[in-house]
């Protein structure tokens, strides 16, 4: 297999994404030279060009002469034409996660932050903790984090944290040290075969610590228990219902962001106020304090930096008001992650609540949301739009009147209607100064939101 460090010169294929423009930056400061191309500029492209890295906007080919390996994101496919002519050039190509796999290998301590949700919170809640430390940790988020100005901060090669993804098994790339798993669920059933194949690969992904590795985990998950309970490696719990790190005296502000005292095995070692909402933000930031005291980060500079974290964008992210209407979106594709999103939205002060679903795939239509929908019980109305493609096409076997059905068979909330255009004027006419609406979904809709605005 090909390997980075027999690469000078390495060209990724889809560089404006957001882990894609970490590697690159990260393969930059450790001396290599790095060009790329993307399809259109992004919010990630910036840092690229803050940091002198050449790159194309269209897959043209023209800076594939010289470079020694080809990196290329698992959304561009073998026809790309940039890859075709990587292959006619004898160029050596790696897969993204193959590549940060490697990358891992060149760091004394690595941390993995795993789960099927809330991986790029307690990331991102990770790389502020560090940066008011002043650890010079170097911290890869699969996300856009406002203070980083991007996913990645690149540091020392003393730690590396970076968020760790079960979708196509791209984590078990890794060489981690200390592998942190939040919670294990019923997702990516385009890719698994069921509930029981997410979790054998979740074990093997544990089987890659040393034996003197560290398994830090939320107790509160019990398909994370299990793993717990059968585990020979060094143990860290955390969790609402209990674990080495807990909260108590949980209260909510007017925001609906929770202040809580922190528990460590039992004994409190202070109070953190966070300016994030939900209930599911409260298990995040005990995952990122376990982690943070694993490294001897002090409490002090964990609170102060909690305090100060704000949502990677795509999180409960505030969007503006529309005639006294708040709208706010949330990148939750999964019912737990509707469940915990709408929490928080329920938190928020308000007078009534629209929740505008766009489901971003068939496969996840008909194995999620066509029977016991119930992570909708919050909303006072569930507006639906047509589902969005994805990666998928429509073969007819689901459609979003579907999904309708089956929320209504558990909540009697929700209404199909096709586009935002019309959910636009739905609103226009039903929604009054203080409502709230938030938009959820992994589709297109972060784009489409801004035509409820």
């Amino acid at each position: 297999m090909a390997h980075i460090d027999d690469a000078k010169r390495i060209h990724l294929i889809g560089i404006g994404g957001c882990s894609m423009n970490g590697l690159a930056l990260i393969l930059k400061s450790q001396g290599h030279e790095v060009t790329g191309s993307d399809r259109e500029r992004s919010q990630f492209t910036d840092a690229l060009d803050h940091e002198g890295v050449r790159y194309s906007i269209g897959h043209t080919g023209e800076y594939i002469d010289g470079a020694d390996l080809v990196v290329f994101s698992a959304a561009i496919k073998p026809d790309n034409p940039e890859r075709v002519l990587a292959r006619e050039k004898g160029i050596p190509e790696l897969e993204r996660s193959v590549a940060l796999g490697q990358i891992s290998e060149r760091y004394a301590q690595v941390v993995a932050i795993a789960g099927c949700h809330g991986k790029t919170t307690i990331t991102s809640m990770l790389a502020i903790i560090h940066a008011q430390a002043k650890t010079d940790a170097t911290i890869h988020v699969g996300g856009f984090v406002d203070f980083l100005e991007g996913g990645v901060h690149v540091g020392n090669r003393e730690l590396f944290v970076t968020e760790a993804c079960e979708y196509v098994e791209s984590f078990l790339t890794l060489k981690p040290t200390v592998a942190l798993i939040n919670n294990i669920d019923d997702d990516h059933l385009d890719y698994y075969k069921d509930i029981d194949e997410i979790v054998a690969v979740f074990e093997r992904f544990l089987a890659l610590l040393p034996e003197d590795g560290t398994f830090i985990a939320c107790v509160d998950d019990v398909r994370v228990k299990a793993l717990v309970d059968k585990s020979d490696l060094n143990i860290v719990t955390y969790g609402l219902t209990g674990g080495d790190y807990t909260a108590s005296d949980i209260a909510f502000d007017a925001r609906g962001n929770a202040g809580f005292t922190v528990l460590r095995r039992g004994e409190a070692i202070g109070t953190v106020q966070l300016s994030v909402p939900g209930m599911h933000n409260v298990v995040n930031a005990l995952g990122a304090v376990a982690v943070s005291d694993h490294f001897g980060v002090s409490f002090d500079v964990q609170a102060q930096a909690l305090h100060d974290f704000q949502n990677t964008r795509r999180r409960f992210e505030f969007y503006g008001e529309h005639n006294g209407v708040r709208v706010f979106h949330d990148y939750g594709h999964h019912p737990s992650e509707i469940r915990a999103t709408l929490d928080a939205a329920k938190r928020v002060p308000h007078k009534t609540l629209y929740c505008v679903f766009q489901c971003n795939s068939y496969t996840r239509a008909r194995t999620l949301f066509c029977n016991n929908v119930t992570c909708f019980t919050d909303a006072d109305h569930v507006l639906v739009p047509d589902i969005y493609p994805g990666r998928e096409k429509d073969t007819g076997i689901v459609h979003a009147r579907d999904m309708v059905q089956a929320i209504n068979e558990q909540s009697h909330n929700a209404v199909y209607i096709p586009t935002f255009e019309e959910i636009r004027l739905y609103l226009d006419e039903h929604a009054s100064e203080g409502d709230l609406v938030v938009t959820v979904g992994s589709g297109d809709v972060y784009r489409q939101t801004r035509k409820l605005l």
